[in-house]
């Protein structure tokens, strides 16, 4: 059966999700880490993409990055996936696949949920019970957008620059939105979505979407969302 074509628009934001193959850890020490976040870095300059949100828990990564040209994201994660298997496999005398097929990914609706998103990947440790507060966790994008000690050039979507006039305005207001949480709702919508490789915005947006790629896609509206993502 083939493969359903991935949405992807130059300009418009993609939520990717990727897991470990089996939901097997990809992350084994601290130097993992920073492996995989400098080649991510290295692969969305190169391929340009822009990266504005991302989290690595154990076993899968979140990114919210902005695509500029076509295809870029996909050469960006093939790139990443590639040359970190190898990496982790000849470190640890392992073999085969690291990672779970095809990532995940949903085009995100810049009015509605980018800034839904960029709380929904930085409170991934705190949904699950690893830290109290997202400042606890070294392995996100919050303390660059929200306290600015990010050690990675992370460039900011125009949502998030427009909460305010001078960056330390825009931290202050993006930690608060943080702490109000993302309502169950947008939860949801962002899961299934994602899950779907559906847009995940307005009805509106997904118009949009449509005429660009100028074809139908399906509804994210239908049946229930699972728990997951």
């Amino acid at each position: 059966m083939p493969r359903i074509p991935r949405l992807s628009v130059p300009g418009v934001p993609l939520h990717i999700v990727q897991r470990g193959n089996n939901r097997q850890a990809v992350f084994f020490q601290d130097a993992d880490y920073i492996t995989w976040l400098d080649t991510l870095f290295e692969s969305a300059s190169r391929y340009d993409v822009s990266v504005h949100a991302w989290v690595c828990m154990t076993n899968h990564v979140h990114l919210l990055a902005t695509p500029w040209v076509e295809g870029a994201a996909s050469h960006m994660m093939q790139r990443l996936g590639a040359t970190y298997t190898a990496g982790i496999n000849a470190h640890y005398r392992r073999s085969g696949s690291l990672w779970e097929g095809r990532f995940k990914s949903s085009l995100v609706d810049s009015e509605q949920y980018v800034l839904a998103c960029y709380r929904y990947i930085e409170l991934n440790p705190v949904r699950a019970g690893m830290v109290a507060d997202p400042s606890g966790y070294r392995w996100s994008s919050y303390r660059h957008n929200a306290i600015q000690l990010g050690e990675y050039p992370i460039r900011p979507h125009a949502e998030w620059l427009a909460l305010g006039h001078d960056p330390a305005e825009r931290r202050a207001r993006y930690r608060r939105l943080v702490e109000k949480g993302v309502s169950r709702g947008q939860l949801a919508s962002i899961r299934y979505a994602t899950r779907k490789g559906l847009p995940s915005g307005s009805d509106r947006f997904k118009h949009e979407i449509e005429t660009a790629l100028a074809r139908k896609i399906g509804s994210g509206r239908r049946g229930r969302p699972r728990k997951g993502l």
